[in-house]
């Protein structure tokens, strides 16, 4: 009995070991750390790339054999995040989370899901929620891009979603590049109102998505023009309220007015 309870207890520490570890390597700052993140960022890119290029790829003898192979990496990253986490049933909670459950059921059944596949490009917008890209940002050169960055990501997920939708129901048939290609001109002519030309979405199926496209796109670009072109703030999280924008040289919380103490780079 002693025995087993020393099995366990051995079982129990080799296992606080290893988040430990992968805590160490997913949220701290040691070079070792710095090179898993970077890592793993890379690693993720490359599998957005595939993602984005699936329509092209899913001809071919081998794209099977590289989804799987992909659904390990997003399984492995998902077991390393949620064994990293402090609070596995919070992490489990977020949307992100979801977005990553989903994704990895489309890599494993890509023939029964092969309709809802464009939206494994929500891969991209759940990289651009998670800190460990976002800390990078915190270098003093890079930091007044950051919100930048976020809308540019938020653009980009949405017009490789709606290229992946419109290829899926409408220009299918087109095979491959082709109409891949076709799909991502009307995608761009209709956020940015330009006017199709020779394509256009049939019917009124096509008509409902165009419109929606405009809605969305057009909110999206508002968006970024406003973190491209308004004054650049300082991300200082507020003790008591939270709010995290506020100007380079303030000393209250326009929210709360709480006393800040805003880091200077410049010191």
């Amino acid at each position: 009995m002693a025995m087993n309870n020393d099995a366990e207890d051995v079982q129990l520490t080799g296992l606080a070991a290893i988040r430990d570890g992968l805590r160490k390597l997913y949220h701290g700052n040691s070079p070792a750390a710095f090179r898993f993140q970077v890592a793993t960022i890379v690693v993720d890119l490359a599998i957005i790339i595939f993602f984005i290029l699936t329509p092209v790829l899913q001809e071919t003898p081998s794209f099977l054999w590289i989804d799987y192979l992909v659904a390990a990496l997003v399984a492995a990253d998902m077991a390393g995040r949620l064994l990293a986490s402090t609070d596995m049933l919070r992490l489990i909670r977020q949307p992100t989370s979801w977005i990553d459950i989903f994704i990895l059921l489309t890599l494993l059944f890509p023939q029964a899901l092969a309709n809802l596949a464009f939206l494994r490009i929500l891969r991209l917008w759940s990289l651009s929620r998670s800190g460990t890209l976002w800390r990078h940002f915190e270098m003093k050169r890079l930091r007044p891009w950051r919100e930048a960055s976020h809308a540019v990501v938020n653009l980009l997920t949405f017009l490789f979603v709606v290229t992946g939708f419109v290829y899926t129901f409408f220009f299918r048939n087109g095979s491959g590049f082709e109409g891949y290609v076709d799909a991502m001109y009307v995608t761009v002519a209709t956020v940015t109102t330009t006017g199709f030309g020779d394509i256009v979405l049939p019917g009124v199926a096509g008509k409902l998505t165009a419109i929606v496209t405009m809605i969305i796109g057009i909110t999206l670009f508002v968006r970024l023009a406003r973190a491209l072109f308004r004054p650049n703030k300082v991300f200082f999280p507020c003790p008591r309220c939270g709010l995290q924008r506020h100007e380079p040289d303030a000393i209250h919380c326009k929210a709360c007015g709480k006393v800040l103490n805003i880091p200077d780079d410049n010191d």
